[in-house]
């Protein structure tokens, strides 16, 4: 008989410096509450436009449910190769500069995996989302936190990132629009920190999923910068613009060498996004620009009713340019984000997501999702301003 042993502790030890997700922790809090409003979701509460649906429908009664190339479907990497041509006109060649994944999130572990070496530093913009820092201690870098502030509308200054970086520093993850933030960059600002990059000779790891989604002015792709194409690793995807969140479809960009990395890590990883959700998003780019723009100026009217309702009741605001969040500082309650934010969730049954949770530099502020209804941000401010009334 085998004498009884108590086995070691076999999960890596960087699994005990990973918090669990802190948006995550709201919904699990909200979950069973009667009455809830949600402005917590990063999710369009749009369903995803019937002809993209009809033309998954259409393929699965066709038996179109094989596996892919690594790479995805060739008419889908054509179809996005020439979308960023056409929009931002920058090339890349279908053949070998483009990968199709399963998520940005993934298109965001691969690429962060595939440029990485143990001890690397990479550079991470906050308020972030907040897989950006996990995902570089899953790959064994060292994240670099570099915060930006309210007074620069939580633009990232070229000062700043010079400021953080070393000579081991290898990248630099960009999020413009910005979530949680909302914020934007615009050319000039983007040329000025294009300039620090090819100065230290660093990449740019750019998660542009919310490009659609820019409501001043046009959105600036890095990688259409002069010198910047080879040096950057773009990010984009379905999930935001074309409300295609749970097809888990996304794709990267960038040079045939940087991209036949990410695929070795995708093939034994992933093997290959879904075919169904792949040819979706073929429809969604061939077709789909007209309800992508119905969506995107529903968005920007509840835009301007959040920003405009947060400030009335005492809470600042700065005017998000893109994405779909409101960033309002609650400092002026005395309360921090996540006092906040769980005693806005007990006393009013309103979800928001503690700025905390996106670093510290989101410490004081809110993230208030504007993607839900005209009716439920109505409610949901006057709950807020009950709530305020009473502290």
């Amino acid at each position: 008989m085998r004498k009884a042993c108590t086995p070691s502790n076999f999960v890596a030890d960087v699994m005990e410096k990973v918090p669990p997700s802190g948006i995550r922790r709201y919904f699990d809090l909200a979950s069973g509450i009667d009455d809830i409003i949600s402005l917590g979701v990063g999710e369009p509460d749009h369903v995803t436009p019937w002809h993209i649906r009809e033309a998954c429908i259409h393929s699965l009664e066709c038996g179109e449910t094989s596996y892919t190339s690594n790479y995805g479907l060739m008419e889908l990497r054509s179809e996005i190769s020439t979308h960023f041509s056409t929009k931002y006109k920058v090339y890349y060649d279908p053949s070998s500069e483009v990968l199709v994944t399963s998520g940005v999130s993934e298109a965001l572990d691969i690429a962060i995996r595939a440029i990485t070496n143990p001890g690397d530093e990479i550079i991470v913009v906050q308020p972030s989302y907040v897989a950006y820092v996990p995902s570089v201690m899953f790959a064994g870098g060292v994240p670099v936190v570099v915060s930006t502030k309210e007074e620069n509308s939580f633009r990232l200054m070229p000062e700043e990132l010079e400021a953080v970086i070393s000579d081991r520093t290898k990248a630099v993850i960009l999020n413009y629009p910005n979530n949680p933030t909302g914020a934007t960059m615009s050319r000039e600002d983007l040329e000025q920190i294009a300039d620090v990059v090819c100065e230290h000779d660093i990449m740019v790891i750019s998660d542009e999923v919310y490009d659609c989604l820019t409501y001043n002015g046009g959105h600036t792709c890095f990688a259409s910068l002069e010198g910047m194409r080879d040096r950057t690793i773009l990010l984009n995807g379905f999930s935001k613009a074309y409300a295609m969140t749970g097809f888990r479809l996304a794709y990267a960009l960038s040079s045939s060498k940087v991209i036949s990395a990410m695929m070795l890590i995708h093939q034994y990883s992933m093997l290959c996004a879904p075919i169904t959700a792949q040819i979706g998003a073929i429809e969604a780019l061939q077709n789909g620009s007209s309800e992508m723009q119905k969506m995107v100026r529903d968005y920007d009217r509840r835009r301007h009713l959040i920003v405009s309702g947060l400030n009335k009741i005492g809470l600042e605001c700065f005017e998000p340019k893109g994405a779909f969040y409101a960033f309002p500082s609650i400092k002026k309650t005395g309360l921090t984000s996540e006092q906040f934010a769980e005693r806005l969730l007990n006393e009013q049954k309103v979800v928001t997501i503690p700025g905390n949770v996106f670093g510290q530099a989101g410490d004081g502020f809110l993230r208030c999702s504007y993607a839900t209804s005209r009716e439920d941000i109505e409610k949901a401010l006057e709950r807020i301003a009950a709530f305020i009334h009473g502290l």
